[in-house]
């Protein structure tokens, strides 16, 4: 058993990557991408010796072959190197939110042990891809936002309890008033005492292979025969979401295969995806195009950003908002595929964005 140890950089955000990475995995990855130990060698802007060199240290440290020859043939991993470059993939992949925590942690106390002024705003969302740039683009800014990614409720729920001053939540705002987007936040949501601030508007769809092999159009296409889906838990918007279409179109979740199966992120279900463990997940769009993935789009909604009234007004806020209303952050998320700004940095009325809200309780 090959033990983990985990470490991180200081210094600005240009000069250490954003994800924990290892070397043999990045080594193994520009084998697999070009072929050749000497295009890897290109690939990692490395000598072909030190390649090399490096390659044959971690086959007698792991005891296997990690790269397969053949003459005339390009360099492929050995099916051990394919599991284990699957193995870190997945891993990271499921591991995701956890890790933006732990880095959003670290780098508030340390915002604060270097600046005893600095501005920081501690905030739980719904996991979502944008929200990571934001949190850059926020500390250049000098505003640090201690980030961490929950479900959509959980993240509500955390607000009204004072964990955090801000939640991040998606919905699908044309939702009937008994859909299971308007019971999962009717009671979450109070006029008058929380305000909604815009942010983005995304398109969630079906995340599938490259090509699209096996031909998969719509919901109704779940239930066929021999796909293997992948989900989200309960309590996360994109669930919640997915449940609703598949109410309104009749679609009876016992007959999707897979349907029961988790994972925590939309990065985790694309990864399910790339991997082959799963024919088709439901997800965002950036997810599936950043891993070469095809997306099948199958509707829009809101993410929100959402603080107590008496915080609106708080020097954080009111930062955090001026951030969200300039164009340069504004074209940053243009860039990323399937979001577009929504009156972001806007306080917005919570019962006209959301017409499902009302003072009535609906009868049973």
């Amino acid at each position: 058993m090959h033990r983990i140890h985990l470490t991180y950089a200081l210094g600005d955000s240009g000069d250490s990557p954003r994800e924990l990475h290892h070397p043999l995995m990045r080594l193994l990855d520009a084998i697999h991408v070009t072929g050749s130990i000497s295009g890897a060698a290109r690939e990692l802007d490395l000598s072909y010796r030190h390649v090399w060199g490096e390659l044959k240290r971690w086959e007698q440290e792991l005891g296997q072959d990690l790269v397969v020859w053949s003459k005339g043939q390009p360099a492929r991993l050995s099916q051990f190197g394919e599991k284990l470059l699957w193995a870190e993939r997945r891993a990271k992949a499921r591991l995701a939110p956890q890790i933006d925590a732990l880095r959003s942690e670290l780098e508030r106390a340390f915002a604060i042990a270097f600046d005893p002024h600095a501005e920081v705003l501690t905030l739980y969302a719904s996991h979502d891809n944008a929200l990571p740039l934001l949190r850059e683009t926020a500390a250049r800014d000098d505003l640090h936002l201690d980030m961490r990614f929950t479900g959509s409720t959980e993240a509500l729920q955390a607000l009204n309890r004072g964990v955090c001053t801000v939640a991040g939540f998606h919905a699908h705002v044309r939702s009937p008033l008994r859909s299971p987007t308007a019971r999962a936040y009717r009671p979450l949501l109070k006029p008058g005492r929380h305000k909604l601030i815009g942010f983005a508007r995304r398109t969630q769809g079906l995340i599938v292979a490259p090509g699209n092999p096996s031909g998969i159009q719509g919901l109704a296409d779940l239930t066929r025969g021999g796909l293997r889906f992948v989900n989200r838990p309960w309590g996360a918007g994109t669930r919640v979401l997915l449940e609703q279409l598949l109410a309104q179109q009749r679609i009876p979740a016992r007959d999707i295969v897979g349907f029961d199966r988790e994972e925590p992120s939309h990065d985790a279900v694309a990864e399910a995806v790339a991997s082959g463990s799963a024919d088709v997940a439901f997800g965002i769009e950036s997810a599936a195009r950043q891993r070469g993935l095809d997306f099948v789009p199958i509707t829009q909604e809101g993410y929100f950003l959402v603080t107590l009234r008496e915080h609106l007004e708080q020097p954080e806020l009111q930062h955090l908002r001026r951030i969200l209303q300039a164009r340069a952050w504004q074209e940053r998320l243009e860039r990323l595929r399937g979001y577009e700004p929504d009156r972001s940095g806007e306080v917005l009325s919570l019962r006209s964005v959301l017409p499902w809200w009302s003072y009535r309780r609906p009868k049973a």
